[in-house]
């Protein structure tokens, strides 16, 4: 039977596709759906038509997944924040788990049993909901010419008016309506893309989840906020409904481009400080209250902490207590005796590095965005840590340059990359330094499969991998990876670019 877009079928969904989309066939026929669960049975219409598969949305379910829960928001179809909000949570993890797992035999080319070897259980959450501490909600107007203000409906940039999300910091519901009612109050318009008028494009807010310190910063179409002390009086005598949570920032970006990229590159303060801080503490996992499915694994906090000057243009990990988690893994992989050297590469404003630097002889971090360098080297002035260096520039030029010309080693690299992955270059340095031991932080699994081949091919054994759940409800997971030498006394190499 041939399918056409608009056709009504029936199907059963019996696997999760990458993007946490169902998958089910129908007459041989391959179907990703999007909204369905695993498990669930469902009427859906086919939206597009390739020769051996198709897409469809769901219509109907007809027959409910045992994984199938009650969604907390009414708006998660449209919204695309949150790709599997009718998952449950357990088997949320199972399909990140699987997700990881899949991609290091499929692209990296593992063996499944060595995968199965080396794979530790996911760190769930304890509460997948209200974890983001930074949040970017563009401004605009409804189809009454009402000021609204919300998240872009998946893939396309219309404005889903919702000022409570279910994943954001609660208090972010008042200052938004609070920002809302001064534009009415002052006739202050809302961004159009199209035409490209209008003022206030998008609202970010950063909440520093440990200190209760909150950041307010409007983007701008142009150089002023009209009735800007109306606005920072409504701002500082915001009732957020919890005592510990207080606005200290308030701030304007300027971005007069025709771009789709938010922040401008121009801040200024109009009340308050330029930043907010927050803490992170180091944690000690006890690895014998596991749990498999339930992603259940007891952390105890050591005592120490680092604390992070945050400012409207800095990287922050979105979900702190998880974050802790994340780095204090990467920390115990590392395996710091206090003698080492160790590289942080991608370092953004210091997060990892000053945690390494705890436990480290000497610490190099490198990022390619001078703000967040001045960050970093102001995070380890307020830490009252000397043992960590910082330098501006892509790691791919500055390692070898260190290595090369200065004769700086490493004992441990650590590498949290974005997306991309690392570039090349810099992975052909790696293993010409032959660290002893290289820990790998990664937001996507698909290149931390590719570079981990590369990297095994180059001498080194994968030792542990371990996903961290920093993103309930979306189809995103962090991995941290640990990778030892072969053969302490022989480089290998690859081929790869040096």
């Amino acid at each position: 039977m041939e399918f056409k877009k608009n056709d009504l079928v029936k199907v059963e969904i019996d696997d999760i596709g990458h993007d946490g989309e169902g998958i089910g066939k129908v007459e041989g026929y391959t179907l990703f759906v999007k909204d369905a669960v695993i498990g669930d049975c469902v009427l859906a219409r086919i939206t597009k038509t390739k020769k051996n598969y198709g897409y469809a949305r769901v219509e109907k379910v007809e027959m409910p997944s045992p994984f199938r829960v009650e969604p907390k928001c009414s708006f998660h179809r449209q919204c695309g924040g949150c790709q599997i909000q009718a998952m449950s949570y357990e088997r949320q993890l199972v399909f990140k788990q699987d997700k990881v797992r899949n991609n290091l035999i499929r692209i990296g080319g593992f063996e499944e049993s060595f995968v199965d070897s080396v794979m530790e259980p996911i760190v769930g959450m304890d509460e997948p909901w209200h974890y983001r501490n930074k949040a970017q909600y563009p401004v605009g107007y409804d189809k009454n010419g009402n000021l609204i203000t919300g998240f872009y409906a998946g893939r396309t940039h219309d404005i889903i008016a919702n000022t409570d999300c279910a994943l954001g910091a609660p208090e972010n519901k008042w200052i938004l309506e609070a920002v809302l009612s001064y534009m009415q109050e002052n006739n202050v318009t809302a961004y159009d893309e199209k035409s490209g008028k209008g003022l206030l494009r998008h609202i970010l807010i950063r909440t520093g989840f440990a200190s209760g310190e909150i950041m307010v910063c409007l983007v701008i179409n142009g150089k002023k906020l009209p009735a800007e002390s109306k606005l920072i009086e409504k701002m500082t005598v915001l009732d957020l409904g919890d005592s510990e949570k207080k606005i200290v920032s308030i701030s304007i970006s300027i971005n007069t481009e025709k771009t789709n990229v938010i922040m401008g590159k121009e801040i200024h303060t109009l009340w308050g400080r330029d930043y907010i801080e927050d803490s992170i503490r180091i944690l000690e996992a006890r690895e014998e209250t596991i749990e498999l499915a339930a992603g259940v694994i007891d952390f105890e906090a050591t005592g120490d902490a680092v604390t992070f000057r945050i400012s409207p243009l800095s990287f922050y990990q979105v979900n702190p207590k998880q974050t802790e988690r994340l780095y204090s893994l990467a920390l115990s992989y590392a395996g710091l005796t206090g003698e080492e050297t160790v590289w942080d590469l991608y370092c953004g404003i210091g997060t990892i590095s000053l945690f390494l630097a705890k436990k480290a002889k000497q610490v190099y971090g490198v990022e390619i965005i001078p703000q967040a360098i001045e960050d970093a080297r102001e995070n380890a002035r307020i830490n009252g840590i000397t043992n960590a260096a910082f330098f501006v520039g892509k790691a791919e030029e500055v390692l070898p340059e260190k290595y090369e010309k200065e004769g700086i080693y490493a004992d441990v690299i650590v590498v949290d990359p974005p997306r991309k992955g690392c570039d090349e270059k810099c992975l052909g340095t790696m293993l010409a330094m032959q660290p002893k031991r290289i820990v790998y932080v990664s937001c996507d699994s698909a290149t931390l499969a590719r570079d981990l081949q590369i990297l095994s091919d180059g001498g080194y054994e994968v030792k542990r991998v371990r996903c961290v759940d920093q993103f309930g409800q979306s189809v995103h997971v962090e991995t941290v990876c640990l990778l030892s030498k072969h053969r302490p006394d022989e480089y290998i190499d690859v081929g790869v670019v040096c």
